[in-house]
Formats: structure tokens, C-alpha cells, sequence
């Protein structure tokens, strides 16, 4: 491949033991797919340049911006839509069980337009497929994709959109929260947690974002965020601290620390210390 002939797939798990979903980044100048299938849907967002896809008889021409929606099954191709600027997108492959949560039915979504103009969306995705490929935390891909591929169907697919209400929805959401303390280093998958109040994990997802205003994996990384100030206060060193309450590793709470605190645990463990002199 050349230095735009490039293509990087990241697996991420919807949950400690739940099921893959796999993410591609791609750019290419001259790559030309030959006509294949999937047997998941195939959700992309155009970035950069456009391409031209072989689909159902005919062409999709993407731009950036524009979201591509391929059913499973469906034969198709896809190669640059110029001559001159090449293509770059993210796709990510998705069971299509992960789409059917927010609709009416049993059917798997139904998407008459293959190609979608919805600019927020496009940006959801764009900024959740980067942040999972860099760090694909089970927690945060299960709170984050399903919502979003909840909201391609109902938005864009001809199913009818579920109730959105959830009766008790604050108490499941506090309920949620408590099993999320309680079992910090390895908390529970949000399937499960739903299936324990019989709920759809789209439900569980809603009840918890309108009464906690942020999603689970949030909500968890600053509660993880809180206990590791009490640490590293104590003296606690920032690789040691960020195992013992449940990141991934040092880079994982760095990334965190800084998006609540706005500084680095190390930086916030040395004014602390050098505070209490």
C-alpha cells in the first residue's frame, strides 16, 4: 500500500464478555473493493475525499460527512469517486440485533436510502469509532455503539420507533449506578444489567442518560476518577492507582483524569503533595 493506501481494523467488545464488533479505518487513493458481502450491517462515515459504491443496482457517490448504510447480504463494491482526491472513511460492522432495540418488531431495520444526511449523527459516530480504536474499553463501546445504532434505525429505517418511556426510570438508573460502584474493577455488562429489571439494554441506556445525564461508561470513569484522587493524595503512584480502581492501565486514567480534572495524575499528585508541605 501506498502512504494513503491504508486500512486498520480494531476489534471492540460490547462489554467485559460480550460480542465483537469490528472497526475499520481506511484511506486510499486508487483502491477498488471486488463486489463482496457482509453478513452484518455495514455502517460508514465518509471523512475525507469521495467514493463510489456499487449498490442494489446503481451508485452511491459519498462525501464527507455522509453516513452509508449496507444491509447484511447485500452485494457491493466501492472504489475512489475522483480521479485526484482518493477516499477516507470509518465503518463499523454491526450485528443487526444491535440496531433493533429502540424499534417496534422483531425484523431486522429495513433502509430504503443507503445513503444518509444527518449531520449529528455522522458526528457521534465518527467521534466514537475514533475514541474506541484508540481505546477500545468494553464498558464505554457497550454504552456507546448500541445507542447510536438504535438511533440510525429509528431515525432512518422504515421500523416504527419504540416507546421511549421506562417506568421507574430513575430508580433503575440509581440502581445501575450502585452495581457500577459496587463492582468497580469489573462491572457488569449493561446486557446483563438489563436483562437482571427486564429491560432492552436501549431502554437501560435511556433511563440512565435522562436521570444521570451521561451514559454508564461516564459515569463510571469519574466515580474511577474520585477514588483515584483519594490515592493518589495518599501518596499512591498513577500506574499503581490506575489498576487498582479499574482502568485499563495509566493512559486510561490519564485520559480521564484530564478530561474531568483538566490535569494529569501525576501533576495533580504533585501540587497535592507539594500543597500539603
Amino acid at each position: 500500500m501506498g502512504a494513503r493506501e491504508q486500512a486498520l481494523w480494531t476489534r471492540a467488545r460490547l462489554g467485559p464478555c460480550g460480542p465483537p464488533l469490528d472497526l475499520l479505518t481506511a484511506s486510499f487513493d486508487r483502491h477498488v473493493y471486488a463486489p463482496h458481502a457482509h453478513a452484518e450491517f455495514t455502517i460508514g462515515v465518509c471523512v475525507g475525499g469521495a467514493e463510489l459504491i456499487d449498490y442494489r443496482g446503481g451508485h452511491i457517490r459519498t462525501g464527507p460527512g455522509s453516513i452509508v448504510v449496507l444491509e447484511p447480504g447485500e452485494m457491493h463494491t466501492g472504489g475512489p469517486g475522483s480521479t485526484t482526491d482518493g477516499y477516507a472513511y470509518r465503518a463499523l460492522y454491526a450485528d443487526p440485533a444491535l440496531l433493533t432495540d429502540g424499534i417496534l418488531g422483531t425484523g431486522v431495520p429495513h433502509f430504503r436510502e443507503p445513503l444518509l444526511d444527518d449531520a449529528e449523527l455522522a458526528v457521534a459516530l465518527r467521534t466514537a469509532h475514533t475514541q474506541l480504536s484508540v481505546c477500545p474499553d468494553p464498558l464505554e463501546a457497550e454504552s456507546r455503539l448500541p445507542w447510536l445504532l438504535t438511533a440510525l434505525a429509528r431515525r432512518h429505517s422504515t421500523s416504527r420507533p419504540a416507546p421511549d418511556l421506562t417506568v421507574g426510570a430513575a430508580w433503575v438508573a440509581h440502581a445501575v449506578r450502585d452495581r457500577l460502584a459496587d463492582e468497580l474493577l469489573t462491572p457488569p455488562s449493561l446486557a446483563s444489567l438489563a436483562a437482571d429489571f427486564g429491560l432492552s439494554r436501549y431502554q437501560l441506556l435511556r433511563a440512565f442518560r435522562t436521570t444521570m445525564g451521561i451514559p454508564p461508561y461516564a459515569w463510571l470513569a469519574q466515580h474511577r476518577v474520585t477514588r483515584a484522587r483519594c490515592l493518589l493524595e495518599a501518596g499512591g503512584r498513577p500506574a499503581e492507582v490506575a489498576v487498582q480502581v479499574g482502568f485499563a492501565d495509566q493512559a486510561h486514567l490519564t485520559r480521564w483524569f484530564r478530561r474531568v480534572l483538566g490535569v494529569t495524575p501525576a501533576a495533580y499528585r504533585n501540587s497535592v503533595q507539594d500543597g500539603g508541605r
